[in-house]
This record gives structure tokens, sequence and C-alpha cells, in this order.
């Protein structure tokens, strides 16, 4: 039994002499956490936080900055406009009726030799104006010259002969009373004295025809006028027959515009040219901006051109500042009448919408809550003092009753003096606040003065 027991106990130190080696000789795995533990669902809370906390905090960033943006567009909505304004004028305002029309000349002369010989000289530049008179060529004279000379000793040598013929039909008459020659032979003489008298006259006539021709060695200006480029040059030959001439001679003071007329504003034009009325002819440039000169309308063409339904008219300028040249474009205004103490405004003031024609009125100080109110239409405009800086708009139909050109003749609405926008109408609405640049300082009277500027803050800038 005792053996027993050491054997039991050998086996059992055995054992634990063994354990230690088998340990570190293989090392078991930790047993794997369940997919349902505890830590794993912490995790998974702690992510789904974390991402919910970024997007609400993208969201209120968001939400900031639109809120911004938003109060940023409002101030930009609240701050006052800049607009141009201009005064309502009161003045005489010419009607007229617009044409297009071609300048002239008032006069056009193609200066061509009358005889044939050398061109020795061209004695006007080109471009050069020229008086009535004034020699503007000279051909060769000498041709001519040797012509009226010629012509004249034929008189002499006629003369002579004449006075022979005279006396011998003097004597004839005397033998025929003494009853010594016949009636026929007295008759014979008397003949011949007759032609030597015809050919004295015929001389005569040969030495003014020389005459003449000797003058057209000298070509006269026959206008006022300006020389155009020289078509022939000295030292070439020239004749009567040549198709092109010398040079052409235009005259410009006065000078003409032709231009047409619908044949449905005939009878206005006809109405006052027969009662005698002088029509003024105001002639602009091709933009129709800047005015170039003012004559008056000469006549009207006897006839209508059934091609286009048109009637050319004729008007005269006296061109003495050079403003106008032949065959420059123009725009013609031909004024009817003129309307005195007419309500003007610009046209770029005119603006269209549902309720009509209206324009853009500044007010003084700040828009009310209801701008169409009717305290605040009949209200005084502005006088513009230079303590007072706030500034909105109205507004205000108008009536139209002619439009001419770049001007507006209104008929109500508004009155002289007060101040409407030209120029940015674009943003503005009925009680906007508007920050105005020029108007005039009074009406009518062309000059201009600053209005007080404000700025964001309602302060003087």
């Amino acid at each position: 039994m005792l053996s027993t027991q050491v054997n039991e106990r050998e086996r059992h130190d055995g054992a634990a002499a063994d354990e230690p080696q088998r340990n570190t000789r293989q090392v078991e795995p930790m047993p794997e956490e369940p997919k349902g533990s505890p830590a794993r669902k912490w995790i998974v809370v702690l992510v789904i936080l974390a991402v919910v906390g970024a997007a609400v905090w993208k969201i209120r960033r968001n939400t900031a900055q639109q809120t911004g943006v938003q109060m940023m567009m409002a101030a930009q909505a609240d701050r006052p406009a800049p607009v141009q304004v201009s005064a309502v004028q009161q003045k005489t305002m010419p009607i007229f009726l617009t044409a297009l029309g071609t300048v002239t000349a008032y006069n056009t002369v193609t200066i061509k030799s009358r005889v044939d010989g050398q061109l020795m000289q061209v004695p006007v530049r080109e471009g050069q104006a020229v008086r009535q008179g004034q020699v503007l060529a000279e051909i060769d004279p000498k041709p001519y010259q040797a012509a009226l000379e010629q012509a004249q000793g034929q008189l002499v040598k006629d003369q002579a002969n004449a006075v022979n013929a005279r006396a011998e039909a003097a004597r004839y008459e005397a033998l025929l009373s003494a009853g010594v020659v016949s009636k026929e032979s007295q008759q014979a003489q008397a003949s011949t004295a007759g032609q030597a008298e015809g050919s004295i006259a015929s001389d005569r006539a040969a030495i003014e025809a020389a005459k003449v021709n000797l003058g057209y060695t000298k070509i006269f200006s026959p206008i006022n006028g300006v020389v155009g480029l020289r078509q022939v040059d000295a030292g070439n030959i020239v004749h009567a027959a040549d198709t092109n001439g010398l040079l052409v001679v235009t005259q410009l003071q006065p000078i003409a515009v032709i231009f047409t007329l619908p044949e449905d504003q005939l009878p206005q034009v006809l109405k006052k040219t027969r009662a005698g009325d002088k029509l003024v002819v105001e002639a602009y440039d091709r933009a129709a901006a800047t005015h170039l000169a003012s004559g008056s309308l000469l006549t009207v063409d006897n006839q209508i051109d059934t091609t286009t339904g048109t009637v050319k008219a004729k008007a005269v300028f006296e061109n003495k500042d050079g403003a106008l040249f032949p065959n420059q474009f123009v725009n013609v205004r031909l004024i009817l009448q003129e309307q005195r103490n007419a309500v003007v405004i610009p046209a770029s003031a005119l603006q269209t919408g549902t309720q009509g024609n209206f324009v853009y009125l500044l007010k003084q100080g700040q828009p009310p809550a209801d701008p169409l109110a009717k305290k605040d239409a009949d209200g005084p405009t502005i006088e513009l003092p230079e303590n007072k800086t706030n500034f909105y708009v109205v507004a205000q139909t108008v009536n139209v009753q002619l439009t001419e050109g770049t001007q507006v003749i209104l008929s109500g609405g508004v009155k002289p003096g007060d101040q409407i926008v030209v120029d940015g109408q674009e943003k503005l609405k009925n009680g906007s606040k508007v920050f105005p640049k020029t108007v005039p300082a009074k009406a009518g009277d062309g000059t201009t003065a600053e209005l007080g500027m404000t700025n964001n803050a309602g302060q003087p800038s």
C-alpha cells in the first residue's frame, strides 16, 4: 500500500513537471467574443452618433451661410440704386416731319473748251474757291490772234475797194444825167458799189467772230464755287468736241438738300407753302444727333413717284461754315409749326407698363408704406437743399401728346421743374430708394447741380 502511494505521488510530480513544457511549446488561442457582444455595439453607436453630429453641424453651417446671404441680399436690396435725373422743362417745341436727304451743289458747272488748241496753263488749284469771272484755264491764243488780224486786213482792203466803187457809181450817175452812158451801165456800177459795202460788213463780222474765238482761249468761272479735281493737264491738245471737261466747279454757298416726303404728308406741307409760310428745314448728321445747318424749303416737285409713294422736295442752306458737302447723307427735319409752353421730357425717361405710360418721379425723404397713396402723389416735389440727402421714386402716370425725336411732349402727369429719372430705371420699382447723381439746377437753364449723396448708413458721403 505504501508503494502504491509513492507511485501515485511520482506520477503527480511528473505531470506537474511536464505542464510548463507543454505551455511553452503551444499557446492555445483566446476564445472569440460573440458577435453580439456589448463592446461592438458601443462602437457602432459611437460611429452613428459621429455621422449624425457631422450632418447636423453641416446643416447648421449651411443654414447660417444662407441666412447671411439672405441678410446681405436684403441689405443690398434696401441699398439706394444709382440713377440719373433731369428736370421737366417747359419750352417752345418744334413740330416737324423727318426725312432722309442728300446734299447737292446748288449749281454744278463742267468747264469745257469752246475752241481747239493747246492747253497752256490752269492757273487755279484743285479744291480752290473761285469767284465768278476768275480765269480757270488758258488755251494757246496765237492762231486766233492771227485770224483776227487777217480779218482786219481784209476789212481794210474791202474798204478801199468800196471807196473806189462809190466814186465810180457817182461818176456814172453824172454821165447818165448827161446822156453819155446808158441806164444799165449806171445800175451795174451802183451794184458794184453796193457789193463793196457788203464786203465791208462781212469783214466786220469776221473780225467779231475772230475776237470771240480769241476770247474763248481764256476760260472764266461762270459761278462762285469750288474747283474739283483737274481732268486735263496743261500741255494737252483740247477740242470743243471733247466729251470730258477740263474741270468741274460746284457752288457750295448756298447749297441744296434733296429729300423725300411720303405722299400722305404732302397736304400738310402744301397747305403751309400755299399760305405763304416759309418753312424752316434743319439738317442733322447720319446719327440724327448733331445739328449741321438750318435753311428753308425752296420747292416741292410737281409729281409723286408712283413706285415709292413719295415726293421730292428741295431745301436751300446758306452753308457759310461749310458744314454741308455735296453727296453728303443727312437727316432732315421739316418744321411745320412750333408749340409754345410745351411740357417736355427726354424720351429715355418714358416707361411703359400695365398702367400705361409713366415716369419715375424723384421725391424727398424716406419712401412711405404705400407710395401710391394719394397724399404722397399730391405732395411737393424735391427742392434739392443741401442738407437733405434721402430720395426715393414714385411711378407717375403721364399722358403723351407727341414724340419728337429724343424728346416727348406731355399733356399731363408732371409739371415743369419736377425731377424725373432718365437713366437707371432697370432696377427700380414704385417706392425704391435711389442715389441721384445730377439734375438741372433750374428747368431749361442748361446748368447742372450735384445732389447731396448718402452712404449706406444714411450719412452724407
